[in-house]
């Protein structure tokens, strides 16, 4: 399969989506450095000494990302090679759709329905609307709510989610969209959920920022009471989970 994607656009995409925080975040690194000089002893050191941190800070998130989004196979999709994708597959995502195109290309003989659950009175983001005007939707994008999905019971095959589900921030509104999923997805059909996760790795890469993330506990409690059950779960790498789903104890 022919890339896709070109060299660095993960780690360009999130500089230039969320510039406002690094900027901001550089422009304080840079004050506490010039305004150390002018302060006594001891506080001079402090502010040194932040500075420095937040510097490292942005360097390791900055770093992290481009080897997640530009230098892993993340995007190859290689954990799906031994599982039966079948010819109907739906992409969800929530405003930023990097995935359709390298699903379409990788399942070329698939039928892809593509649902965009973004939601401009919910998802306020300066980096999603960003994100929006940099790339227009994919062909025939269908927009959708969280809670009822314009498709037919047990319709589809496949279902992917790559980094949107975390979007759907209140419990009960994740769980009826799981819920959704659950009541579309053909028996034995599965979904694919990739996420980072609200842990260690993700902590150290992405400091506190790592609470826009959820827990696993959150997901596998969340997938329990819509009606899933787990098929597989993935470590693409230290930093990113994929769970495959499906509706019953089916093993191929």
């Amino acid at each position: 399969m022919e890339s896709l994607r070109s060299p660095f656009q993960g780690i360009t995409n999130i500089i230039r989506f969320n510039r406002h925080l690094y900027l901001s975040t550089l422009a304080l690194v840079i004050s506490g450095v010039l305004v150390q000089f002018y302060l006594p002893g001891v506080w001079s050191n402090i502010v040194c000494f932040l500075s420095i941190i937040g510097g490292i800070i942005i360097f390791i998130s900055l770093m992290v990302s481009f080897y997640v989004y530009d230098l892993s196979a993340l995007y190859q999709f290689q954990y799906l090679e031994e599982i039966n994708i079948g010819p109907k597959i739906i992409n969800i995502h929530a405003g930023f759709d990097e995935t359709s195109a390298i699903i379409q290309d990788k399942f070329p003989d698939a039928e892809l329905s593509v649902l965009d659950f973004y939601d401009p009175l919910q998802h306020t983001e300066i980096s999603i609307k960003r994100a929006r005007k940099a790339y227009p939707p994919y062909p025939s994008t269908l927009k959708t709510s969280t809670t009822k999905l314009p498709f037919e019971r047990h319709s589809t095959d496949t279902i992917f989610l790559v980094f949107a589900a975390h979007e759907i921030r209140e419990d009960a509104e994740r769980i009826l969209f799981f819920s959704e999923l659950c009541r579309i997805i053909k028996p034995g059909g599965k979904i694919i959920v990739t996420e980072h996760l609200r842990d260690l790795p993700n902590f150290l890469a992405y400091n506190i920022g790592f609470f826009h993330f959820l827990s696993e506990q959150t997901w596998n409690n969340t997938f329990k009471k819509s009606g899933l059950t787990m098929f597989k779960e993935t470590k693409n790498n230290v930093f990113i989970r994929t769970f495959i789903l499906t509706t019953h104890d089916i093993t191929s």
